[in-house]
């Protein structure tokens, strides 16, 4: 009979969320779960975003069902229109484009489960971020310095991103770069995974 706390795996591929969970949690094991992420016709940024949470960590823990696993997603939301990650120059700069001068909300969706003992809690956490009205020969500038092609909405927070707001606001600090760790810490506590 196996004792002690359950294995942690962060079901992401994300060099972000593996930093931001390494904060709070010294040990666990990353795993990239295989999910399309295509939008479902007329699907919601933050209905998006849980139901790629929750399909991410469940695929992980199917194939590792003693685990304890977490999934997230992160969607960009302008007007009601999920913003992908960019993947080049060009794209970036449209998104940008489309975001200066406007409120664009971040839909970060955690799913906390195990297939052993049955749990699964899920989070959707809503960061507002106000951009500035930003010119075409600054976003250049910006993207040339900041390259965030694999990021939602264009930029990297963690990185010169702020230089493009005007305002955040958010409960969790670190749920715009993608894992509201406030969050995490308390569903690992309520699960008994030991953080300190």
């Amino acid at each position: 009979m196996k004792s002690g706390p359950p294995k942690l795996v962060l079901a992401s591929g994300s060099e972000y969320r593996r930093k931001l969970l390494s904060r709070i949690c010294g040990n666990f094991e990353c795993v990239s779960p295989q999910v399309d992420e295509t939008p479902r016709d007329g699907e919601k940024p933050a209905g998006l975003a849980n139901r790629l949470a929750i399909a991410k960590a469940r695929s992980v823990a199917e194939a590792q069902p003693a685990d304890l696993v977490i999934g997230s997603d992160q969607v960009a939301d302008l007007h009601g229109n999920p913003l992908g990650k960019p993947g080049d120059h060009a794209t970036a700069a449209k998104q940008l484009a489309a975001c200066s001068g406007q409120e664009v909300v971040f839909h970060t969706a955690v799913c906390i489960c195990s297939v052993e003992t049955g749990l699964e809690e899920t989070c959707v956490d809503r960061t507002i971020v106000e951009f500035r009205d930003l010119s075409e020969a600054e976003i250049d500038r910006y993207l040339e310095k900041d390259k965030p092609w694999d990021c939602a909405g264009s930029f990297r927070s963690e990185g010169l991103g702020a230089v493009l707001f005007r305002s955040v606001s958010s409960s969790d600090p670190t749920a715009l770069i993608g894992l509201p760790l406030i969050w995490v810490a308390a569903a690992l506590r309520r699960a008994k995974f030991p953080l300190l």
